[in-house]
């Protein structure tokens, strides 16, 4: 398709959204691994209670579950609901040919709604508050497939 290369700017802009999305998701593992690390627990798994040199002194207390590593589990869950959405419903909306500032518009808003939704994750902001946040990048969502379904509707 003609549409689906670097020389269309609507397209080089869903790649760079739909990166910094998978790049985001993908530091959710890491932060994950971190967070247990500083409070050597929050494991899952029986066999993490093997003495290693990262383990060197197992207690079965490291998988009962700790506040800080679940609150990281939640956000990367929530990653994992909604990035296959936004990869897709993004691909949709470059192939429907939006106007660039359009484009722009939406795919960095839900970006910064999800970066948005991260900070008041991580940092135990209410329900309202990531409510928000998320209904703005559903919204986003919402608003890119039936740009997408009209124009195919149209075709």
């Amino acid at each position: 398709m003609d549409s689906l290369n670097l020389q269309n700017p609507v397209f080089a802009t869903w790649v760079i959204a739909a990166a910094l999305m998978i790049l985001k998701a993908v530091a959710m593992s890491w932060l994950t691994v971190v967070r247990m690390m500083q409070v050597k627990g929050g494991y899952r798994s029986p066999e993490d209670l093997r003495r290693t040199p990262l383990n060197p002194a197992p207690d079965p207390r490291q998988l009962e579950p700790d506040e800080r590593v679940e609150r990281v589990r939640r956000i990367q869950q929530n990653d994992l609901e909604n990035l296959p959405f936004f990869l897709v419903a993004g691909l949709l909306f470059v192939v429907a040919a939006p106007e660039l500032w359009l484009a722009r518009l939406l795919l960095y808003g839900y970006v910064v709604s999800r970066l948005l939704h991260f900070g008041a994750y991580i940092t135990a902001q209410t329900h309202d508050v990531r409510a928000i946040l998320w209904t703005i990048g559903s919204l986003i969502l919402i608003a890119m497939t039936v740009i997408a379904l009209l124009a195919a509707l149209g075709a």
